[in-house]
């Protein structure tokens, strides 16, 4: 279904400055970064805390746009020849398209909200009805105020069934997700912890969330996770004269399908229960808890459908584990290898290539897609649109697998490639076949992105590509690393900037990859600790500043011929650097200076100010970009006085060089624990390190979120009887029979020996395991006598999100610092979004 930008000013009723009011518009965009399609795209200048989507009109007019909807105060004139309208609250108008969008259709709509599980339930439901229906859905957890919006404008005639998610984290927010939504089917989850702090009480957040279920027909709820007070049938239909009709399943009580018990083995749950006074089962291939409840769940909304219990008992045995994480890991031959198997739609398929840019930078890219099920497009025009936006990423291989594709191959210009582009095009009829076909050494030093819906198995070609190594990883969530960074944005003063800290391979969870993904966030600044590390990320192709905080005069030349800044902390190095600018003829070189107040590890002495700024003011070599300091006690109450004592030094130094140089610079002091406690010293930037990852200084209140997580798998599981010993010098003496577990890690990937003998533990199947005798180089015993169920290839969770970095540092006598740049190279990195 398509529209004008004429259509859409009269439905957002705004006032509108349009040359070109037939203009078509197919696509809607909130950020700048992720435009594709630019002739038929509308964006949205959303204002953010720290951000204003308006100030990227230029650029993006640049980019081939000429369609906005702005605030009031942009100065449209400015753009004679683009599309213009203005509104008052531009959030508000791109969830007003959504509403009128939405009501142009009539098929069923699933709403599910709750506190957890709610993309779970909808993967899952998509799962068990796409054989019969043309769905649409959510991407991923697109469930906010402006993700909904953008799940809602995929709905097409084409579509027979929608299934969207709603989230909210304070009252107020879910009546304009339920106006945009507007389900005839509900399902609420349960009520639980998350986004608790947005709500007075849990009561509260219930009768918020089931605002969404305002209009629907029918209401599916476990009535064991019901909030004390709140009780989902006392809600009536508010655009309707009829009743709701509730569906409820439980454990404890009488409800629409009682669930009379469980059989667990190893890998299936056989649940039981009764159904209208007839008992009813399914089988699952899943046995923790969450999962169970997640399917009861689906299990009651394919009844309330109609669906007959063999052909139930059916679909619930072939369930997949939804993993809703976009993964980019190591591959073959110098290779990255971007794994996004969770959904494969062409909005997903766009989110991905995003993500294939942010990753690419300087790289040669190719992606292999299967086949794009249920679009409800012919083959040709699917293609088409895949291709535009294949071609619009300036990707440089494209893969098809699949029967659609492979269909129309001949249309594809195959043999040929894609001259007008230089993308080449490749099909394939299944994955078998390209299995076959292909051999890896047709994949080198490029960015590789695998996108397959899961009929595909395109698992399989991810084993190939992947490079192999030990099972001990760490996981970085650059999702997570996201909300963090966002966090901290938040409580910063709206000028000032953020300086990440990517030295010591980013704490270990390495560099190029955290700073391809910190510029994609627009951060003012990346700090290194040597110049090596700066090279690789220029290589890399990083292009923000970074400065380099530890030169050597070896590397001056590297520091020119890269662009990174120096930190010059002392006349020595200022003096060298100083002529080696003369000797190569180079003037107007930035460098940052360091003013020591009190950590008396580097920097200048405050009285040294005075011949500072002689030398500075004698020459134009140098140009002070930054001057800087470093707390010593920041995140200590005891040293706050010290802290506002350095501040002060600071102020004065800063002071002094302003005034002789006569020229301004960008002034920053505050670490990750001051940017929180001592808010008044944030200056122009702030510097921000450890608090990425989701380590909370000490007294730092902020919702952050575990970014890294170290974890390894069960080599072996033994038997060991009382008074035997297990490990070197016999320290692991046993006082009963034992059942002992060694894992895949030791020492050589940077668990340290000290966590020996009892004084650390992993987490083994949802419990402690404590270490038992010495750490080895390549393997740790635990003591697993007490977990049940312990197997070969299960994982241990090392350190993350349910074992804290910060208990492994109190264990060690250490900080997290120390533990997370402790992580040998030879572990494998993995990385993803949610």
């Amino acid at each position: 279904m398509s529209y004008t930008i004429g259509n859409i000013a009269a439905i957002l009723q705004g006032k509108a400055r349009l040359t070109d009011p037939g203009a078509t518009i197919e696509h809607l965009l909130i950020d700048s970064r992720r435009l594709v399609f630019s002739t038929t795209s509308l964006f949205f200048a959303l204002h953010g805390s720290r951000n204003e989507g308006s100030y990227y009109i230029g650029d993006l007019i640049s980019r081939g746009v000429f369609n906005f909807v702005v605030p009031a105060g942009v100065d449209v004139e400015a753009w004679p020849s683009v599309n213009f309208i203005i509104v008052d609250d531009v959030r508000n108008a791109l969830q007003t398209l959504a509403s009128v969008h939405r009501q142009k259709f009539d098929f069923p709509i699933v709403g599910i909200t709750g506190s957890n599980g709610k993309t779970i339930v909808k993967e899952w439901l998509y799962q068990l009805l796409q054989p019969d229906l043309n769905i649409v859905r959510n991407p991923r957890s697109y469930n906010s105020q402006t993700g909904v919006p953008l799940s809602i404008w995929q709905m097409d005639e084409v579509h027979q069934l929608g299934i969207f998610e709603a989230g909210i984290s304070r009252p107020g927010e879910m009546s304009r997700l339920e106006d945009m939504i507007r389900p005839t089917i509900g399902i609420l989850t349960n009520i639980g912890e998350a986004h608790k702090e947005g709500f007075a009480n849990d009561l509260q957040k219930a009768r918020e969330k089931a605002i969404l279920f305002a209009g629907v027909k029918q209401l599916v709820y476990c009535k064991d996770a019901l909030t004390p007070g709140f009780n989902p049938e006392h809600l009536q239909s508010a655009r309707r004269d009829q009743d709701i009709s509730f569906f409820s399943w439980s454990r404890r009580s009488e409800a629409s399908l009682f669930v009379v018990n469980k059989t667990t083995t190893n890998t299936a749950t056989t649940i039981n229960g009764v159904y209208a006074g007839i008992p009813v089962s399914v089988t699952i291939p899943f046995t923790d808890r969450v999962s169970i409840d997640n399917a009861i769940t689906c299990w009651c909304v394919l009844i309330i459908l109609g669906y007959n219990q063999e052909l139930i008992s059916e679909r619930m045995r072939h369930l997949i584990a939804v993993d809703m994480r976009m993964q980019l890991k190591a591959a073959i031959h110098g290779c990255l290898l971007i794994n996004d198997s969770y959904s494969n739609d062409l909005l997903s398929f766009a989110l991905a290539l995003d993500y294939l840019r942010q990753q690419s930078v300087g790289k040669n890219s190719t992606v292999i897609l299967s086949d794009i099920l249920e679009s409800g497009l012919s083959p040709a025009h699917l293609v088409k649109l895949v291709l535009d936006k294949v071609e619009a990423a300036g990707i440089n291989r494209l893969i098809l697998i699949g029967p659609g594709f492979y269909g129309i191959r001949a249309g594809l210009e195959v043999a040929e490639g894609r001259p007008s582009t230089g993308c080449q095009v490749h099909c394939y009829e299944s994955t078998d076949a390209f299995l076959q076909a292909v051999h890896t050494s047709l994949f080198r030093d490029e960015v590789i992105l695998l996108k397959g819906a899961r009929v595909f198995e395109f698992e399989r070609i991810g084993h190939l590509l992947e490079a192999q190594t030990h099972q001990t990883i760490l996981e970085v969530n650059l999702s997570a690393m996201v909300h963090n960074l966002k966090a901290y944005q938040r409580i910063l003063h709206p000028h000032t900037k953020v300086m990440a800290m990517v030295k010591a391979f980013s704490y270990g969870s390495g560099s190029v990859e955290i700073a391809r993904l910190l510029q994609y966030q627009k951060v003012d600044y990346l700090a290194v600790a040597y110049a090596d590390e700066g090279i690789t990320l220029r290589k890399d192709g990083v292009s923000l500043p970074i400065m380099v905080m530890n030169p050597e005069e070896v590397t001056f030349d590297a520091l020119v011929e890269y662009n990174l800044e120096p930190e010059l902390y002392s006349f020595s190095i200022l003096r060298a650097f100083d002529e080696y600018l003369n000797r190569a003829g180079l003037a107007g070189f930035p460098i940052h200076l360091k003013i020591d107040t009190g950590m008396h590890r580097l920097g200048f002495e405050t009285f040294d100010v005075p011949l500072l700024t002689d030398i500075l003011v004698a020459n134009h070599r140098l140009v002070v970009r930054s001057v800087f300091s470093h707390l010593v006690g920041s995140d200590n109450p005891l040293h706050d006085a010290f802290s506002l004592r350095q501040a002060s030094d600071f102020e004065a130094a800063c002071g002094s060089i302003e005034s002789l140089i006569g020229y301004t610079f960008i002034k920053h002091l505050s670490n990750t624990g001051a940017i929180f406690r001592h808010p008044h010293l944030q200056y122009d930037m702030v510097r921000l390190g450890i608090g990425l990852y989701g380590v909370p200084a000490p007294g730092v209140n902020l919702p952050l979120q575990p970014a890294v997580s170290l974890r390894t798998t069960v080599a072996q599981v033994r038997k060991v009887q009382v008074g035997e010993t297990v490990g070197y010098s016999r320290a692991g003496l046993l006082h009963r029979d034992s059942i002992i577990a060694t894992v895949r890690i030791g020492y050589a990937d940077g668990f340290s020996r000290k966590l020996g003998n009892g004084v650390g533990s992993m987490l083994v199947r949802g419990a402690l395991a404590p270490v038992i005798g010495n750490v080895c180089m390549d393997m740790t015993m635990l003591d697993v006598t007490n977990i049940d169920g312990v197997r070969e290839d299960d994982y241990v969770e090392v350190f993350g999100t349910n074992l804290p970095v910060t208990r492994i540092a109190e264990w060690c006598e250490t900080i997290p610092y120390e533990i997370m740049t402790g992580i040998s190279q030879r572990v494998k990195r993995v990385y993803f979004e949610e």
